[in-house]
């Protein structure tokens, strides 16, 4: 793989590697899942975008990976870089952040991308759960500020198997993308939390749209009497 440089990634990413693992991405889980992905085509095929997403396991960022159709960065837990894995996470340009910890370094990484022109995929609940976005951290709310960014919320549902279940045979996963919205993040701690709120709140409220479409007919007639 050659080193050219590209704006919308970390400059130690290899483009053409990106490139080949975002088209496997959206075949690699095919045979074990039902993916619908809806309104895929509100993803703005341009300029800078902090997408945020919910999450529940760790098949959501890889899935989402899978359905742009345009080069995205995800910021993932350290964890995950060692050994190959970690080799390849970085030669795809993902970005490591340490849970927990202060430290600026993704973050700046991230603003380098965003202000190429690129993506980056925030989950701001900070770590897996049940997915319905009641807390957010502010690292969304910050790229943002800092850099201009459309905000794009995105849904998730499916992939989480509730301890005790059964295993599912190729079970429905749902993507919802929602509408991209511009965001005015106002100054100090203040200006953050209240831009985190509006993101988690549009991220949650989409959520929750996305878990009425996934419910049976029956049960939707039900809700409608």
């Amino acid at each position: 793989m050659s080193r050219e440089q590209a704006p919308d990634l970390p400059p130690d990413a290899l483009p053409r590697l990106h490139d080949l693992a975002r088209l496997a991405a959206g075949h690699l889980h095919r045979p074990a899942f039902r993916t619908r992905v809806h309104h895929r085509d509100r993803v703005p095929g341009t300029g800078p975008v902090v997408l945020v997403a919910n999450h529940s396991s760790l098949l959501e960022p890889q899935l989402i990976f899978g359905m742009l159709p345009r080069r995205s960065v995800f910021l993932v837990k350290s964890e995950l870089f060692r050994g190959p894995l970690g080799r390849a996470l970085r030669g795809i340009g993902q970005i490591p952040v340490r849970r927990g910890t202060p430290d600026r370094a993704p973050l700046m990484s991230a603003v380098r991308v965003l202000r190429g022109g690129g993506l980056v995929g925030v989950f701001p609940e900070g770590t897996r759960g049940a997915g319905d976005v009641s807390a957010a951290e502010q690292g969304a709310a910050w790229l943002v500020r800092t850099t201009g960014a459309r905000v794009l919320p995105v849904a998730s549902r499916g992939t989480h198997r509730p301890a005790g279940s059964p295993r599912r045979l190729r079970p429905v996963v749902d993507l919802l993308v929602g509408e991209p919205f511009d965001l005015e993040v106002g100054k100090g701690r203040t200006g953050l939390t209240r831009a985190t709120e509006t993101i988690r709140g549009r991220l949650a409220d989409l959520v929750r749209e996305l878990d009425e479409r996934r419910q049976p007919s029956s049960q939707q007639n039900k809700a409608t009497r």
